[in-house]
């Protein structure tokens, strides 16, 4: 099977977001069979969760899955309509800012990696108002 750039990116969008839900559920089920928490306690954020580390995988999963909507609508669009010549282009740089959004995150809370962390949400957000603007034949 040959898949397109963008076919590689929706797939790659969403298996990003399953892998990071089952490194939570990985963490959580440590701790639970570990004695450390009990299964009923954690907070859906991540708060009460001990270590700095596990608090930011919550929260960079909840962003991965806050932008994987707008994400999927453009390229399941771009694959229907067969308008991937408009998204082929630049699919794995959305798909790899996407990642680097992430792991900067999951690095550090640094102002360093605040920045590159808003530099990989600039680039996914800039290439889909590209896409857009394209898609809707205005450029």
């Amino acid at each position: 099977m040959n898949l397109s750039p963008s076919a590689v990116a929706l797939l790659g969008l969403v298996a990003w977001t399953l892998l990071l839900l089952f490194l939570i559920i990985n963490q959580r089920g440590l701790l639970v069979l570990s004695g450390r928490m009990r299964v009923n306690v954690f907070a859906p954020d991540g708060s009460n969760t001990p270590g700095g580390f596990a608090k930011r995988v919550v929260r960079v999963h909840a962003n991965a899955l806050e932008n994987l909507p707008l994400q999927v609508a453009v390229l399941l669009y771009a694959l229907q309509a067969n308008q991937t010549a408009i998204t082929d282009p630049l699919a794995y740089a959305l798909l790899g800012a996407r990642l680097f959004q992430s792991l900067m995150h999951l690095t550090s809370t640094s102002s360093l990696f605040v920045w590159l962390r808003f530099a990989g949400l600039l680039v996914q957000m800039l290439i889909l108002a590209w896409w857009l603007v394209r898609l809707a034949g205005l450029l």
